[in-house]
């Protein structure tokens, strides 16, 4: 029998003036008021702190600590996580630049989100805290680390004397050489990870038959079939994860090409350390009974397809690899010029991979112990406080665009944390196959009910979806939850 110890409930903060994060001038971005709770760290000179002031406030509806709040006794997540716990804080770091013409603030998790976090963290008085995440390959850590004042929110709680580690959890990284990209093996020992296989008891069982289609876009293929096949489905998890007491994900709310949305469910593919554990999609189209890495057969599109699995084999020669990289991508513009509809990546609401691999790991992070065993119980806390306050709309992850949501959303059930998220954007929730199969009953189940929701118009427009997406998850008319807790 599966334990299902999370509560349901949830808590929405709405920022009362402006919709922007603090300058970077502001870093470490102290709170503004003096909280009972955090005697000593109020900003000097007073100056408000509205992010600081929304993540409280989602904490504070969600009903943690309900009896201490605003008193010095109040702290929140040690509801959630003894005294000398570990603590693994994760944000979202995907990547250090936009794709996109849209900026870093719609991109990644902000730092004034994270000191917030951080304060509420260390009331709990852990042992260890680590602040980490798996970004792709090609992320620049350090360029990241650079960010609006992130080294001084990390600097910060160091200087305070607080255990707080900053971890990259990739195993592999590419760097580029001039003109030439280059692969950067074992950043970290493979001794850092466990094997987490939910064998098949994974989501992917199901469309495993063919399991040689599984794909990520720009990765070896022959290295995703080892671990992942009938009956084994394996994943490279850190094991600063599975040593956690409590895990607090901090995802930066976004759409998303190919899962329709990224907040708390998907953020945790950064937790596994090598991108062939992490089927994307399948290789074909739906149109021909293949696949579902996009809707119609179009002969550019299968050629690109075949070219793409070739240059992922030679990846040790940069330039054989870039020179065709560039063919294949000059391929798929042309295909899209013929064909608006084309999609590549799996990039389109027809995918039917990327949602079971990012529940799997949602199963992974709840139910596998130390040693990376599937159990019956429940292994770990997790909570998630979503960075809303500046959403991406559009083609994100890599590349979206601003929307000026101005919201703090607390959960403690990722499931219910995406419902609510999804709502934020004025999408229909049903319409995504990540937070429609959420809730399923399966075994490890990571919620056993969503919440009743209410309805009601925001004061932005809704969020422009994905390409691949348009037309398919928009509400008629954005429903939204209102700032109050459920």
């Amino acid at each position: 029998m599966n334990t299902i110890v999370q509560s349901l409930a949830w808590g929405l903060s709405r920022l009362a003036g402006p919709v922007a994060y603090p300058p970077e001038t502001d870093a470490p971005y102290a709170p503004g008021e003096a909280y009972p709770e955090l005697a000593g760290q109020t900003r000097p000179g007073g100056q408000p702190n509205p992010i600081f002031a929304a993540v409280r406030e989602a904490m504070h509806k969600m009903g943690l600590d309900a009896d201490h709040f605003g008193t010095p006794a109040w702290n929140p997540l040690g509801m959630l996580v003894k005294p000398g716990g570990n603590i693994v804080v994760k944000p979202n770091w995907v990547l250090h630049k936009n794709l996109g013409q849209g900026g870093m603030e719609c991109m990644i998790t902000h730092p004034s989100v994270l000191r917030a976090v951080l304060e509420y963290v260390f009331l709990t008085k852990p042992a260890l805290v680590v602040l980490g995440d798996a970004p792709l390959q090609g992320c620049d850590f350090e360029r990241l680390l650079d960010y609006a004042g992130l080294r001084a929110v990390i600097a910060e709680f160091q200087n305070r004397g607080l255990p707080l580690v900053i971890k990259d959890f990739r195993r592999t990284i590419l760097r580029e050489e001039g003109p030439l990209k280059k692969v950067a093996e074992e950043l970290r020992a493979e001794d850092q990870y466990e094997l987490v296989d939910l064998g098949a008891d994974s989501l992917l069982e199901a469309i495993s038959a063919d399991w040689k289609k599984f794909r990520v876009t720009m990765y070896d293929p022959r290295l995703m079939w080892r671990h992942h096949r009938p009956g084994r489905h394996r994943y490279l998890v850190a094991k600063e994860i599975l040593n956690a007491d409590l895990v607090v994900n901090v995802p930066k709310l976004k759409a998303h090409k190919k899962a329709g949305v990224t907040c708390c469910l998907k953020n945790l593919i950064g937790i596994n350390g090598n991108k062939e554990f992490l089927p994307h999609h399948r290789k074909g189209a739906v149109s021909a009974g293949k696949g579902d890495n996009y809707p119609n057969r179009h002969w550019l599109v299968t050629l690109a397809e075949h070219l793409l699995d070739v240059i992922n084999c030679l990846r040790g020669w940069p330039r054989l690899y870039r020179q065709g990289e560039r063919l294949v991508w000059w391929f798929l513009h042309f295909a899209e010029r013929k064909d608006a509809t084309t999609q590549i990546e799996g990039s389109w609401h027809g995918n039917d991979t990327i949602w079971r691999t990012c529940l799997d790991l949602n199963r992974a992070l709840l139910f596998a112990d130390c040693a990376g065993q599937m159990t019956d119980t429940l292994q770990r806390q997790e909570i998630s406080i979503v960075d809303a306050v500046i959403t991406g709309q559009g083609e994100g992850p890599l590349a979206p665009d601003p929307l000026e949501t101005g919201a703090i959303l607390a959960a403690h059930n990722p499931a219910i944390g995406d419902l609510v998220a999804t709502r934020l954007l004025g999408f229909v929730p049903e319409k995504i196959a990540l937070l429609r199969h959420a809730c399923d009953d399966m075994k490890w189940r990571i919620c056993a009910a969503p919440p009743v929701v209410p309805e009601f118009t925001p004061p932005f427009p809704p969020a422009r979806a994905p390409k691949g997406w348009a037309g398919h998850i928009e509400a008629t008319g954005a429903l939204v939850p209102p700032n109050s807790d459920s």
